[in-house]
């Protein structure tokens, strides 16, 4: 090893020694009764569940005093005015130490120990098609990646496990065991698809540089772990110049590949690489319909009652690599959230002939809305708020 490259890994090895003993320094401090701490993808910024719920205990606990966790290399992305501290840092694990409250859709950094007195929530971060888990087990690709003691002994510290919908609650209940209690809430980053005016929209559609007449899809697809970097299965160009200049397509990588979809060719207007926008939920909220594969998103999306297109060319794959939790392609009632496409050609046609927007279309989206969002009413963040932070409700007549 060079000797640059050992001294930076000895000068490494020093300060995580010097941060334990820190760390251990301030368990003995006690816990503080207004101090919440936040986190939301890996310390990816203000996002997801943990941002809607940040932002409505500050409405109505402003006593708790919010901090969010951040890697280094994203700290660009906090807010102006969010408080924040840098993941393995000496002010992040004082925090870790003394806050009474905990709120993450994933897991904070570094392993950390949960004293008695200290509240968990987990929100994850969406409804669950993909195998997750104890589930991935099944597979070995999965399997040899993940650490399973790791992952119960991380589970063991919730004490709380937010969910938007039944499946969900099945799901974390077999596949993440433990002594936690579920919340059948809703999911409130998903609030605003009910509180969204028709103002708000157009105000993200004008600084999104959508057209007034103009139809906006948005294809956002997830990771695959049987690929390296972001490869979509469609070509957006393509289906923009067969479409005609009535649509845009909004394009947003998953952020597994970074900040850019990695588009190539001439701007034209009808392509828009989405990818570094801070809130997909804007991003939705300016979209006339969702062209969806295996993510999440789907999911929340189906809230808006708007159309949904299935476009899942390698799902055989997909399946075999990942496992998933029902057929999105069956057809079924409960199911599929609207028509299914597997080639460039039967994505256009779909557009081109109405089929995404007919009465068809919108049944098998009623059933699934009916199926995946019940919790979801724009009041998610409300009630889990009061619920974690101990809020009362204000008595009737007040």
């Amino acid at each position: 090893m060079p000797p640059r490259a050992s001294a930076a890994s000895v000068k490494r090895f020093v300060r995580r020694q010097v941060m334990r003993v820190a760390y251990r320094t301030d368990l003995r401090r006690p816990l503080d009764p207004d101090l919440a701490v936040y986190g939301a993808y890996w310390n990816r910024g203000v996002a997801c569940n943990p941002a809607a719920i940040h932002a409505k205990a500050r409405e109505l606990a402003p006593h708790i005093r919010g901090v969010w966790v951040v890697s280094s290399r994203h700290r660009d992305r906090m807010p102006p005015g969010v408080p924040y501290v840098i993941e393995g840092s000496r002010p992040y694990w004082r925090a870790m130490a003394t806050a009474t409250y905990l709120v993450n859709n994933s897991s904070f950094p570094g392993g950390f120990t949960k004293r008695p007195g200290q509240r968990y929530l987990q929100t994850h971060h969406g409804t669950p098609l993909k195998t997750m888990g104890l589930d991935q087990r099944a597979y070995p690709e999965l399997a040899r990646k993940a650490d399973f003691g790791k992952i119960l002994a991380h589970v063991g510290q919730w004490d709380f496990s937010l969910s938007a919908n039944p499946h969900s609650t099945e799901v974390w209940d077999r596949v993440y065991p433990a002594a936690y209690e579920c919340l059948d809430l809703g999911y409130p980053r998903n609030d605003v698809y009910f509180t969204a005016t028709a103002e708000d929209i157009a105000k993200i559609r004008a600084e999104l540089g959508i057209p007034p007449d103009r139809t906006a899809l948005l294809y956002a697809p997830t990771h695959r772990d049987y690929r390296e970097g972001f490869v979509p299965d469609l070509d957006p160009e393509r289906l923009a110049r067969e479409l005609g200049s009535q649509y845009v397509v909004l394009v947003r990588a998953h952020y597994f590949y970074g900040r850019s979809a990695g588009l190539g060719g001439v701007p034209t207007g009808r392509v828009l690489d989405v990818t570094a926008h801070p809130r997909v939920e804007e991003l939705c909220l300016a979209a006339d319909a969702l062209i969806a594969d295996y993510s999440s998103l789907t999911f929340d999306y189906a809230c808006l009652d708007r159309p949904i297109v299935v476009h899942a060319p390698d799902w055989d794959a997909y399946r075999t690599a990942r496992g998933t939790y029902f057929d999105l392609l069956s057809g079924r009632s409960g199911d599929t959230p609207g028509p299914v496409t597997t080639t460039p050609e039967e994505l256009a046609e779909v557009f081109r002939t109405g089929e995404w927007c007919s009465p068809a279309s919108a049944a098998l989206r009623t059933t699934f809305r009916e199926r995946f969002c019940p919790y979801d009413d724009g009041g998610a963040a409300e009630r889990v708020v009061r619920r974690f932070f101990g809020v009362p409700f204000a008595p009737r007549g007040r």
